[in-house]
């Protein structure tokens, strides 16, 4: 569920972890409510602080709050949207995260954000989701990749 024409793709580098943060705050200031955010990418490559800054940018009461999930899978924070942080990580099967309550995180007030999306695609196949990809291009640089933008989010 997303509203808005999918239309653009952007692709930047970060050079450090408070530039990742930006950048979420940046696109978390668009966030209308009913997008799904799918991110990939290895391991330290800046999926939780864009994380971080989105949650941010959405109006998230407690920031220093927002990390990943691993363990518990969800993490909920309360802003001007309901937000839902999912860590597909742990998960073994796309039947697990559907059991999350996937599809009842999925309304106009909410934004879900999913990191390690890559291990639920098939679970987000027939999804309009914005779907964003980091990977290491330095010791603290990061390219990162968003596809399906919104025409509400200009970045």
């Amino acid at each position: 569920m997303t509203t808005g024409k999918m239309s653009s793709n952007y692709a930047t580098i970060s050079n450090s972890p408070q530039d990742t943060i930006e950048l979420g705050r940046r696109i978390g200031r668009a966030l209308k409510g009913g997008e799904v955010v799918a991110l990939s990418g290895p391991l330290g490559s800046g999926k939780t602080h864009l994380i971080k800054g989105i949650a941010a940018g959405a109006g998230a009461e407690d920031c220093g709050q927002v990390n990943s999930p691993t363990f518990v899978l969800v993490n909920e924070y309360t802003g001007r949207l309901d937000i839902y942080h999912i860590d597909a990580y742990r998960l073994n099967s796309v039947a697990e995260f559907e059991m999350l309550g996937f599809d009842d995180f999925c309304h106009a007030g909410s934004v879900v954000l999913i990191e390690w999306a890559d291990k639920v695609e098939s679970a987000l196949s027939n999804i309009e989701c914005i779907r964003i990809g980091l990977e290491h291009c330095g010791r603290t640089a990061r390219k990162i990749n968003i596809e399906s933008l919104p025409d509400h989010i200009k970045l």
